[in-house]
Order: C-alpha cells, then structure tokens, then sequence
C-alpha cells in the first residue's frame, strides 16, 4: 500500500453538529408557510390587559378582566371531542376542549404575543378559556430553542366571556 492512500486520522476531532441563526431561520419561514398556507387553521385569539384589569394584591386572579383587541393566528388545532357528565342536583354536563398549538417564534417576534393562562380564544363559533400551558418541542434538541406552546383549552361557559 502506498503512502498517498494511506488514511490518516485527523489532528482534531470534527466539530459537533451546529444549528445557527441561518439554520433556525430557515426552520421558522418553513413552519410558517407550513402552518399558515397549508395544514393551519385560524384561532382569534383574546389577550388580557394586564395594564387595565384589576388583579387581586394577593391571590393575582381578576374577577373582571379586561381583554384587549383580538388578534388572528394561525396554529395546529386537536379538538379532543366531547365530554358528557352527569352532576346530581344538576343534570347532564356536556365540556369540549381543544389543544391549539402555537409556533412560538411567530408569536413573540412577528406578532407580539405571549399566551397565558386565562386569555381566550375563538375556534369556529366557540370560545375556549386557556387552562394549561406546555412547550413540548425543542429545535434540534437545543435546551434555548423551544418552537411550540401547546395550550390546552376548555370551553367557555355562557357568560363568563363576552368578546363584544
């Protein structure tokens, strides 16, 4: 075997897989035409004011919300069905819930929107309060990079929410 084709090992390991700016950019305006031309529904989405509502000094929940403007996104919608329970005394409870997910960069830089757990949303004809919050999915496995929030949402019982 001659010297030319000899292998030989490198002086330095190779560098570890890198996800930079370009990269995660790329990602985003993916996930967006994904979301917003193609497999997206439309959610109008119901932020508080935290400015204007009057929040307890101890417990921090508000009996009155104030909302400001709704605000149109595009998200992955589950409707996860209808529940019916029976309530003595009361009769027959029927609650739907749906879990919308955001793309969380869309949100917080295109849009200005954070999700919290109190505002509402409307799916079709329906409003639905945000009960829980998750981010369960992170880009490339980076720790600093989490592109979804999942927003669990029941629906809104007759007068509690009133978006007029």
């Amino acid at each position: 075997m001659s010297e030319a084709n000899k292998w030989k090992q490198p002086a330095q390991p190779p560098p570890p897989l890198f996800v930079g700016k370009k990269e995660k950019d790329l990602v985003k305006q993916v996930n967006d035409e994904l979301i917003e031309r193609v497999i997206g529904q439309q959610v109008l989405y119901y932020p508080i004011s935290v400015e204007h509502t009057d929040f307890h000094s101890l417990y921090g929940e508000a009996i009155n919300k104030t909302f400001l403007p709704p605000v149109r996104v595009y998200a992955l919608v589950d409707w996860e069905g209808m529940e019916t329970s029976w309530l003595s005394d009361v009769g027959v409870d029927r609650q739907s819930s749906i879990n919308v997910h955001f793309h969380k960069r869309r949100l917080t830089e295109d849009q200005n929107l954070y999700v919290r757990i109190g505002d509402f949303v409307l799916y079709g004809d329906i409003y639905y309060e945000i009960v829980t919050l998750n981010e369960p999915k992170q880009l490339f496995g980076q720790i600093d990079s989490r592109m979804e929030i999942s927003a669990k949402c029941i629906r809104a019982r007759e007068g509690l929410f009133d978006a007029t």
